[in-house]
């Protein structure tokens, strides 16, 4: 439920398909994202972080204020990195690491103006 409000109500995914009380998966218009309660043990895989692609390295900074005054703990301040890339990262509520990321080859393709 936590992660459900922090994809849909913070970061705006949609929901496309819920199948069952134990998964929910999500749109954003250009990713999509399936959630799925379930405990995971200190054996299996973890996902490391995950990047979302925002059109302009000044949206990072938004993003970042936004989710601040939305109580979201930043683990990782904006910042430009040495490639030109401008990232932050957070945590959601399963302890995923998420980076909003400016990424000059890509983050154009966004843009719309």
């Amino acid at each position: 439920a936590e992660a459900r409000r922090f994809y849909i109500d913070l970061l705006g995914y949609e929901v496309e398909w819920e199948p069952d009380e134990e998964s929910v998966y999500l749109c954003s218009g250009q990713d999509n994202l399936a959630l799925h309660k379930g405990e995971v043990s200190d054996n299996e895989q973890r996902l490391d972080h995950m990047g979302i692609i925002v059109a302009k390295a000044k949206d990072v900074f938004t993003w970042e204020s936004f989710l601040k005054e939305h109580g979201v703990t930043i683990a990782q301040a904006a910042r430009t990195h040495r490639d030109g890339a401008t990232s932050c990262y957070v945590r959601d509520p399963a302890g995923t690491l998420v980076q909003f990321i400016h990424h000059p080859p890509i983050s154009p393709a966004l843009s719309r103006d």
